[in-house]
């Protein structure tokens, strides 16, 4: 069975960019007769929002998303990345590392608190120097916990996917189909996220806020009414 996923972090409410990632994922999973799954990336503390995965939750709920089985918190999930670090460290694809992120490649480290996996030309960071799991691991291992089949996400994760196909490889995990939208951006060609102030979504403007998501995704309004009556 097809199976989709949303994954928020819990960082603040919802934009309208989130709105049109959701509505991507979700059309490509219901439409197939699949399944769509809300999982709350909540690994990165320091950013998170209280109250914020609440919000995020009930904001799908008003604009009508309808999820299958439980929430998924990451932060339940410490063991599970846990043992997929040390696969990677006794397979000897990963190593300490105590360098800066702007340290010239490749990383000719033999010690320090962070841990890299070896990918050809960019190496990329698995577990932080604070002590957190880095969002590549946790996001494949969590992909294979949760069955999911195809990830339909924003352009700006394009860059991601070939280092979480490499995990997938190397931890003997399957490998989901992958799709990634195009960018909403503001009036100065920014990415509308949280960074750059996007405003949360306005509840009393669900129906026009849909129809404006279905149009960017040049979907057609058959699948507005027939999914989000």
């Amino acid at each position: 069975m097809n199976t989709g996923r949303f994954a928020p972090s819990p960082t603040g409410p919802l934009h309208f960019g989130s709105l049109v990632t959701a509505v991507a994922s979700y059309v490509d999973a219901r439409s197939k007769g699949g399944e769509w799954l809300v999982r709350m990336e909540d690994l990165d503390t320091p950013r998170n929002v209280p109250g914020a995965d609440m919000d995020i939750l009930h904001t799908l709920e008003h604009f009508g998303f309808e999820w299958n089985g439980p929430v998924l918190y990451q932060s339940t999930r410490i063991n599970a990345y846990r043992r997929a670090l040390d696969r990677l460290r006794r397979g000897g694809h990963a190593y300490p590392c105590s360098c800066t992120r702007t340290t010239t490649e490749p990383c000719t480290c033999t010690s320090g608190s962070r841990w890299r996996v070896r990918f050809p030309g960019d190496d990329f960071t698995v577990f932080r120097s604070d002590g957190i799991f880095a969002y590549q691991l946790a996001v494949v291992v969590d992909d294979a916990y949760q069955g999911i089949t195809d990830v339909v996400r924003g352009a700006d994760l394009l860059d991601s996917t070939p280092r979480q196909v490499h995990l997938q490889h190397l931890l003997g995990l399957p490998t989901p189909y992958y799709r990634h939208v195009p960018l909403v951006v503001n009036d100065k060609g920014e990415k509308l996220s949280k960074q750059t102030l996007a405003p949360a979504l306005d509840l009393t403007r669900r129906n026009e806020l849909l129809d404006q998501a279905f149009r960017f995704l040049r979907l057609p309004p058959s699948q507005r009414a027939e999914l989000f009556p």
